[in-house]
């Protein structure tokens, strides 16, 4: 089968498009047929090697964390499962990636794949949701009814972020670029604000606020006038660096590492099949492409969340 893999740590230019054997499904493992993964920006850390003493991996190397596809062959002990179903996964940071025609998958990172959208652009959903769920519901806690600043909410987790927040009755304030102003109407915020300034501080956009929620990466310095933003009793939820706690007000900061999890999976799924989570999709690239992809990434011409369809 072809996969695109590197062999060493590197530039895009270590990715390489080549023949590999196809993989066989061992006890609780499933194989899956590729449609599509998609682009993260941990994939570009990965690959770069900035995470290999966090994240020991085996070269070489198949990218891509995200999956969607259909299932091919399933290993000894795997229920519930069979031949031909659509699904999609978030794949094991350490373990060989969606870039190919077939990937195994731990049946437990399987979820059944959304019916109300194309099967490529599914692949859009595991990371990116996954992250957004664990940040409203596991770090942030999140309950209707509370006031929730979301910045960077243009972003692949942001948006999402904002769309499960609306859905579960809280009060948004949606912070980025104004280009993304619409859409996140469209998705519920009741306010939309430009960059913020963070030395205006918290009243110019409507706060403090019991949640906030950060994906923009910026100074020590800048994270830390965020604490500002933050309500007395509330948290602060970031994938972009810790925000300081402040325990005289009794406000709590939590830092995100994404993991797998196909129960988390599967309520996304049912969210978008119910119309309360959208997929944005900015672009399709094969999968030949991802080398170009990750340079685009890298000199910030990616237009947005990017799916690479499989061979």
């Amino acid at each position: 089968m072809k996969a695109m893999r590197f062999h060493e740590f590197g530039s895009s230019e270590v990715l390489r498009y080549e023949d590999v054997e196809r993989p066989v499904p061992g006890a609780g493992q499933v194989l899956v047929r590729v449609a599509a993964t998609s682009f993260n920006p941990v994939d570009d850390h990965i690959r770069a090697g900035a995470l290999a003493q966090m994240l020991p991996i085996t070269l070489p190397y198949v990218p891509g964390i995200d999956l969607a596809g259909t299932v091919a062959e399933l290993g000894a002990g795997v229920t519930g499962l069979a031949v031909g179903d659509r699904v999609v996964a978030m794949l094991p940071l350490d373990s060989a990636g969606g870039a190919a025609e077939y990937v195994l998958v731990p049946a437990e990172s399987l979820a059944a794949a959304p019916q109300t959208t194309e099967l490529v652009d599914a692949a859009a959903l595991p990371l990116t949701g996954l992250a957004a769920w664990q940040v409203a519901f596991e770090l942030a806690e999140l309950k209707p009814g509370q006031t929730v600043l979301v910045n960077g909410a243009g972003g692949a987790v942001g948006s999402l972020v904002v769309q499960l927040a609306v859905d579960a009755g809280a009060h948004v304030t949606a912070v980025d670029a104004p280009q993304h102003a619409d859409r996140l109407r469209g998705y519920g915020a009741e306010r939309v604000v430009g960059p913020l300034d963070l030395a205006a501080g918290p009243a110019a956009v409507g706060g403090p606020f019991q949640v906030v929620v950060n994906h923009v990466r910026v100074s020590p310095e800048e994270l830390a006038q965020l604490t500002n933003y933050i309500a007395d009793g509330g948290v602060a939820a970031s994938s972009a660096g810790p925000i300081p706690e402040d325990p005289a007000r009794g406000v709590r900061s939590a830092s995100l590492w994404v993991r797998s999890d196909g129960a988390q999976l599967a309520e996304l799924v049912a969210k978008v099949d119910a119309g309360k989570l959208q997929i944005h999709v900015a672009a399709r690239r094969p999968v030949a492409e991802l080398a170009a992809v990750h340079a685009d990434a890298g000199a910030g011409r990616l237009p947005g969340k990017t799916v690479v369809l499989a061979p």
